[in-house]
C-alpha cells in the first residue's frame, strides 16, 4: 500500500475496500466466464491480478478492523439559529447557548434552550453484538442542565444476553418519553412542545434491559433520574421504562413512565403515537405527573406539584421537499399554586415562582394570597401554538422557520420590553417568538 492504514481516514479506507470489492466482482465474473468458455476468455483473465486484488482487499479490511474502525458509525449536526422573542426584547443569532442562567447566557424563556445545537454521535458494534454509544453535545447535552459543564448526552452499552433481541442496557441514557426527539435533524420545528420541555426528565443513569419481540420493543432502567451520582443519604432508586408498538412503518404508539420512591416521590406517565398517510403526518402525546411535596405553595405546609397536559402535531407535504407544520400544546398546572417537574423549586418557608418559564401563580396573586385577600393560590395553565415550514435543501441540509405564540391564564411571563432592568416586575400572559434555522447533518 502507498501509505499506512493509520494515515488514512475511516472514509478513505472504506472507499478503498469498496473499490477493491468491485474489482474482485469483475474478475470473478471473468473467471466464471472462463470456466464456461475457456478458449474465449483465457486472454481476459490474469490469475495473478485476481490474487493481487484479493490480497489487497483482505489486508485493507484487516487494517480497518485492527484500527478499531470496523463497525464504527459517526453522525453529527450543527443547528445555527436566529430567534426573536417579544417579551424578552431581544433577537439574534443563537448557537451553543448555555442552559445555566448564571453564565450570562440565560436561555430564552417560555420556549426552550435546545435550539442552536452541535452534536457528534459515535456508535460501534462488535462482532459479538455488543453496542457502544457516546453522544457529545456542548451545552445542549441531556445532562448539561444538571451536571454543569458536561457535554455527554449519552454514554451507554447494550449487551446481548439470550439472543440479539434480549439485551442488557447500562450507562447514561437520554429520556425516551413523547413523540419528539431532542436533535434538530429529527424534528420538524425549531422549538419543542411544552410537555417535552417541562414535564419529563432529561436523562437516566443506571442499568436495565431492552427486549424486542416482533413489533414490540420494551426497555427499562433502574437507577437515577437527572443525576450522575446520588447525594449522601439518598438511597431510593427510580424505575424508568418505555414500551413501543409499530404496526408498520407509518403508524404506531408507545408509553413511558418514571417513578421514584422516597420522601419526594415522583410519578410521571405519558402515552404517544404517530400516523402517516400520504402527505399527511400526525403525532400526539398525553401525559400527567405528580411530585410529592413540591407544589409551589408551601406557606401552609407541604403540597404536591400536579399537572397534566397534551400536545398534537400535524404536518403536510406541500411538495416533496417543503412541509408545513402546526403544533398545539396545553399544560394544566393550577393545583397548589403550580409547579412541574424540575421547576417547582419549593421551600418550606414560602412560595416558588418561575418567571422564566411561566409556571406558578402570578406575582399579584401571590401578594394577595400572602396578605389574606384571596384564600387559595392557583397556578397558571399554559398553552402554545406553533406554525412552521421546513424545506429540504439537499439530503443533509434543512431550512426551518417557526412562529410561536405562548399564552397563560396568569401574568407569569416577565416583560423586559416594558421593563428592561426587570426591577419593576412587569409580567404579561402571552409572548410571541419567531425563529429560523439551518440544520446541517451527516
Amino acid at each position: 500500500m502507498a501509505q499506512s492504514a493509520h494515515a488514512q481516514t475511516n472514509a478513505e479506507l472504506k472507499q478503498e475496500i469498496d473499490l477493491l470489492k468491485q474489482q474482485l466482482q469483475v474478475l470473478m465474473k471473468k473467471m466464471e466466464a472462463s470456466t464456461a468458455a475457456p478458449a474465449a476468455s483465457q486472454a481476459q483473465v490474469d490469475p495473478q491480478e485476481f490474487n493481487r486484488v484479493k490480497i489487497k482487499a483482505e489486508s485493507t479490511e484487516d487494517a480497518l478492523d485492527s484500527s478499531g474502525l470496523k463497525g464504527l458509525k459517526i453522525n453529527g449536526l450543527i443547528d445555527p439559529t436566529f430567534i426573536y422573542s417579544q417579551n424578552q426584547d431581544r433577537s439574534g443569532f443563537i448557537f451553543l447557548n448555555n442552559f445555566d442562567a448564571r453564565s450570562g447566557e440565560a436561555p430564552y424563556a417560555f420556549d426552550n434552550g435546545n435550539f442552536g445545537q452541535a452534536m457528534l454521535d459515535l456508535q460501534k458494534e462488535t462482532e459479538g453484538g455488543n453496542k457502544w454509544r457516546l453522544t457529545l453535545a456542548p451545552h445542549k447535552a441531556a445532562s448539561s442542565a444538571y451536571n454543569l459543564g458536561s457535554i455527554v448526552h449519552e454514554a451507554s452499552v447494550s449487551i446481548p444476553l439470550i439472543d440479539q433481541q434480549t439485551r442488557l442496557l447500562a450507562g447514561q441514557v437520554p429520556d425516551w418519553s413523547g413523540y419528539e426527539y431532542l436533535w434538530a435533524n429529527q424534528q420538524p420545528l425549531i422549538t419543542h412542545n411544552m410537555l417535552f420541555d417541562f414535564t419529563i426528565p432529561s436523562f437516566y443513569s443506571g442499568a436495565g434491559m431492552e427486549i424486542t419481540r416482533g413489533q414490540w420493543i420494551a426497555k427499562f432502567l433502574v437507577g437515577n433520574v437527572n443525576q450522575v451520582a446520588r447525594a449522601s443519604g439518598d438511597k431510593d432508586p427510580s424505575l424508568n421504562y418505555r414500551v413501543d408498538y409499530s404496526k408498520g412503518e407509518f403508524s404506531g404508539f408507545g408509553f413511558a413512565g418514571t417513578h421514584t420512591f422516597g420522601a419526594n416521590r415522583l410519578d410521571i406517565f405519558e402515552v404517544d403515537g404517530y400516523f402517516t398517510r400520504g402527505d399527511w403526518t400526525f403525532q400526539g402525546q398525553v401525559g400527567a405527573g405528580k411530585w410529592a411535596g413540591m407544589g409551589a405553595d408551601q406557606l401552609n405546609g407541604p403540597t404536591d406539584a400536579q399537572w397534566w397536559g397534551l400536545s398534537g402535531l400535524a404536518g403536510y407535504k406541500l411538495t416533496p421537499r417543503l412541509q408545513a407544520i402546526a403544533r398545539a400544546d396545553y399544560i394544566n398546572n393550577s393545583k397548589n399554586g403550580g409547579g412541574v417537574f424540575g421547576y417547582a423549586n419549593s421551600t418550606a418557608a414560602g412560595i416558588a415562582f418561575d418567571s422564566r418559564n411561566g409556571f406558578g401563580a402570578s406575582q399579584q396573586d401571590i401578594a394577595d394570597y400572602t396578605a389574606g385577600t384571596i384564600s387559595e393560590l392557583v397556578g397558571a395553565n399554559r398553552y402554545a401554538l406553533s406554525l412552521g415550514l421546513n424545506y429540504l435543501l439537499n439530503p443533509t441540509t434543512t431550512w426551518k422557520m417557526e412562529l410561536r405564540y405562548d399564552g397563560a391564564t396568569k401574568d407569569v411571563f416577565q416583560d423586559f420590553r416594558n421593563d428592561p432592568s426587570g426591577a419593576a416586575g412587569i409580567y404579561k400572559n402571552r409572548n410571541i417568538l419567531l425563529g429560523t434555522s439551518v440544520v446541517v447533518s451527516f
